[in-house]
């Protein structure tokens, strides 16, 4: 019976069907019970005037289903339904022999509906509309319960009633949780079906995604046939092999890919030479100095772009120019490096014409310029024909600019010599201090004539390393003549020498706070005839030529020259000399 009653709850409320379609069994019910009442005859009518209310009050139940399913209304004003059934009941019974009709249990219809709304107070009221229901033969007609059974049966059903509509009222109240609880987990269900068919559509839009970039990928790849793009594993193995590489270094692609390492295209001793530069850089390859020279830079996150020698399936060799840059997962994570080459046999060949070029005609401008310097001294010095002022000023600027023209032809003689592979050095024992000192008291007039301020500091130092020292002083009066021609007017122009800790190198600072240099020019800073824009739109005068001695005689004493730049704040100069015998 518990289980029926819960049944019959979830099936009136739970699924919450339209107010008419509740309400059809108790209409269904009244129906029979009219029928019977009218053609039966042991079933007589006592009270016509309860019958026929009971009638009408039943077809309004049926008319106020009817309309509270085209306009809905709330669960409370829906309950005015089974509300109306249960009056349309109680007045059928008054009509039909009162507390001794047959039509009793059909109380337990309209019950079954209020009792099934959400809400303890619905258990009231229909034990209230029972009670109503059950006394209304006696309250309408005015009369009083006569026997004990009557007054049993009025007391006992209304209560019978109740419990009847508790445990409905429960049994709902469990079947709405535990609907809502199915209704959630198919919502949830359907979210996640969702989640996943959206999900593999879009992974699926990612593998089309992933194909047409590979399928890029490859036709630039391919494209590519005048530069070398190589891409590595971090162990330095091949894994990319692009059509320009094979037509450049004689290799194809199945004989290269997996089997050939990188550093089967360098030769030993510029990877060798290149490890002792970096101090043999432990990188991700410690056991591999060699493949941890070429790719430390970019390890670290630092674009470098380095001349290399490549050598051929047949065993040549030639020059290239090689970018490196990491390969990146979509974690961010490193998994090799590609490598861009760039043949520059070519350009090799013309800067070496061109320096050959240089050599030939600054030397033979030297014996011209030094002739007419010699004929200048003597015309000065010439005691049988005096010169007037006039004639010595005109002389003095000649022979001002002749020297010029012959420092301009020796920077071009020396850079060169740099670039054919080399000047000769005197070596021998330099003070480092006096460096310092020199430059900065041959520089000092210069500073005043431009109003900045030239200070020194660790001049006093008694530092001693090998080298030759009119190269060496000439690299440092370049930089603090740069530094003075860039510093405006009141700016401050340092030079400071710092002495090694243990076997590292001596520095040598010169810093200003001019003009600065741009920092998208400073990897080309080096390059001979090079000038800044700041320098051009300032007017400082210049060839550009001195940065390019004074980095040629550092290196030639196997050092370093860097330089670090703000535009607008300042630059400074830093040289890195050996301070063991070079």
């Amino acid at each position: 019976m518990k289980s029926l009653f819960a049944k019959i709850g979830a099936l009136i409320s739970v699924n919450q069907p339209s107010p008419l379609l509740k309400h059809v069994p108790t209409v269904i019910a009244l129906v029979v019970a009219v029928l019977v009442t009218l053609f039966e005859q042991n079933v007589p009518v006592t009270q016509p005037v309860a019958f026929v209310g009971s009638i009408l009050v039943g077809t309004f139940s049926v008319v106020l289903a009817y309309a509270f399913g085209r306009r809905p209304v709330s669960r409370e004003w829906a309950t005015a339904v089974p509300l109306a059934a249960l009056l349309a009941i109680a007045l059928l019974r008054v009509g039909t022999g009162g507390a001794s009709s047959l039509f009793s249990s059909l109380i337990i219809l309209p019950v079954i509906w209020i009792a099934a709304e959400e809400g303890r107070r619905w258990i009231a009221v229909a034990g209230l509309g029972t009670a109503v229901a059950v006394m209304m033969p006696f309250m309408m007609l005015g009369e009083v319960p006569d026997s004990q059974t009557e007054w049993v049966r009025g007391i006992i059903a209304p209560f019978v009633f109740t419990v009847v509509a508790a445990v409905i009222n429960e049994m709902s109240r469990q079947n709405r949780v535990q609907f809502a609880s199915i209704h959630a987990l198919a919502e949830e269900r359907e979210r996640s079906l969702t989640d996943a068919h959206e999900q593999s559509d879009r992974l699926h839009l990612s593998g089309l995604e992933l194909r047409k970039a590979n399928e890029l990928s490859g036709s630039v790849l391919d494209a590519v046939t005048v530069q070398a793009i190589i891409g590595t594993d971090l162990r330095g193995m091949i894994t990319v092999w692009n059509p320009g590489a094979a037509a450049m270094l004689g290799r194809s692609a199945d004989d290269t890919i997996g089997r050939t390492s990188i550093l089967d295209l360098h030769r030993e001793d510029e990877l060798e030479s290149r490890s002792r530069e970096l101090n043999y850089p432990p990188g991700a390859t410690v056991l591999n100095p060699g493949f941890s020279a070429l790719v430390e830079s970019a390890r670290l996150g630092i674009g470098e772009i380095h001349d290399w020698t490549y050598r051929r399936s047949d065993g040549s060799e030639f020059p290239v120019e090689v970018a490196v840059t990491p390969r990146i997962d979509t974690t961010g994570a490193s998994t090799g490096y590609i490598f861009v080459a760039t043949d520059i046999t070519d350009s090799v060949e013309v800067s070496r014409l061109k320096d050959e070029f240089v050599g030939l005609v600054s030397h033979e401008l030297r014996t011209p310029l030094s002739s007419i310097l010699g004929y200048l001294e003597l015309m000065k010095d010439e005691d049988g024909a005096p010169l007037s002022a006039t004639q010595q000023l005109y002389l003095g600027v000649a022979e001002r600019n002749a020297h010029r023209l012959l420092g301009l032809v020796g920077d071009l003689l020396f850079t060169a010599q740099a670039g054919s592979g080399g000047f000769p050095l005197t070596v021998g024992d330099v003070a480092a201090g006096e460096l310092v000192t020199s430059a900065v008291d041959s520089a000092r007039p210069m500073a005043e004539a431009a109003g900045v301020r030239l200070t020194a500091q660790g001049a006093s130092s008694p530092l001693v390393i090998s080298g030759d020292r009119g190269r060496l002083g000439q690299a440092v009066d370049n930089l603090v003549s740069n530094a003075i021609k860039f510093t405006p007017r009141g700016g401050t122009v340092r030079v400071g020498l710092v002495e090694p800790s243990g076997r590292g190198p001596l520095e040598i600072t010169i810093s200003d706070t001019g003009i600065g240099i741009p920092a998208a020019e400073l990897d080309q800073l080096f390059t001979r005839f090079f000038r800044a824009t700041t320098a051009t739109a300032n007017a400082v005068p210049g060839v550009g030529l001195g940065l390019v001695i004074t980095k040629a005689i550092v290196q030639a004493h196997g050092g370093e020259l860097d330089v670090a730049s703000v535009e607008g704040d300042g630059t400074v100069f830093t040289m890195r000399l050996p301070s063991t015998p070079a």
